[in-house]
């Protein structure tokens, strides 16, 4: 059975005109009952994540002061979002859901977090939406745990996994690959360890051709045992600040490389929802939800 993380503590209040379209994470969960694609028992509300979880990615330093809403102005700048502990929850509730997607995908082959994907979140700052890297507590949590010895991170979304490549820079275990918008946001990239960064405009045939032959030769080169998959929609032509040329067909044939691969291959596979931004908002949903209709068909 598909386990789906989804938590009301992931919708929470912004000033109006905020451009971060939070209304997401509670029209999805709707759309996909709706539709049948989900039903009640798919889903799941992540616990208070454990302190020493976040402890193993993020400094502790950042960490109390994070917690105890004492950023400064400019750190809470970089993030996007009033800090508040109501945010604060919000990020341990979907850092604990990643982590157990990752535990429910060892044993139904894959799992998804209707949040999460928050690649920007440094060892010790957050930025671009991004407070605490929910993909990299997830990967730690099964290394120390030895339930898995080498992990491969495909990160699809238009912006750099500028965190996650600097959280796992020196680490081995961890394989990064980011492909995404090279004039985008991050202006500074870090170093990921396969960096595909795409002209402007890059439509559907050459992205797709890319993402194919490269993530081949990954699962052939790394060898992973899991894989954690941000599948942002940003890269759709109708996005306002992705600056890519993917249709939304497109973006659904980029989701099913990513799943038949993992399937294909016995390798588990958490999908985080990353980002979105289009103005009209069903865009964003359609192609959010294309991910998790293909998760049933394929999977189960």
């Amino acid at each position: 059975m598909l386990r789906v993380a989804w938590s009301p503590e992931y919708v929470l209040p912004l000033p109006p005109n905020h451009r971060f379209p939070m209304s997401k994470y509670e029209v999805l969960p709707q759309q996909l009952l709706h539709e049948g694609t989900l039903q009640e028992a798919n889903l799941f509300a992540p616990p208070p994540l454990d302190t020493s979880h976040i402890l193993q990615v993020h400094a502790n330093t950042y960490w109390n002061r994070l917690s105890n809403l004492q950023l400064t102005p400019q750190e809470i700048r970089r993030t996007g979002f009033p800090l508040t502990q109501e945010l604060v929850e919000r990020e341990i509730r979907i850092a604990s859901g990643t982590l157990l997607c990752a535990e429910y995908a060892l044993q139904h082959g894959i799992a998804m977090n209707i949040a999460g994907g928050t690649h920007h979140a440094f060892t010790n700052r957050g930025e671009g939406f991004c407070l605490l890297n929910d993909i990299a507590i997830a990967a730690l949590y099964l290394l120390n745990q030895k339930l898995v010895s080498k992990i491969l991170v495909v990160d699809l979304d238009v912006h750099q996994g500028n965190g996650t490549a600097q959280i796992f820079r020196n680490d081995n275990r961890v394989f990064t690959f980011s492909m995404h918008g090279a004039n985008n946001y991050p202006l500074i990239k870090e170093q990921s360890d396969l960096d595909i960064g795409l002209k402007d405009f890059t439509t559907d045939d050459f992205y797709l051709k890319t993402l194919d032959t490269n993530l081949k030769n990954l699962i052939d080169q790394v060898q992973p045992e899991f894989i954690f998959y941000q599948s942002g929609v940003d890269i759709l032509a109708t996005d306002k600040l992705g600056r890519l040329s993917i249709s939304r067909e497109g973006c659904k044939q980029r989701d099913r490389l990513v799943l038949e691969t993992a399937r294909l291959n016995h390798i588990p596979v958490v999908a985080s929802m990353g980002g979105g931004y289009s103005p009209d908002f069903r865009d964003i949903i359609e192609a959010h939800a294309n991910t998790y209709r293909l998760a049933q068909e394929i999977f189960f």
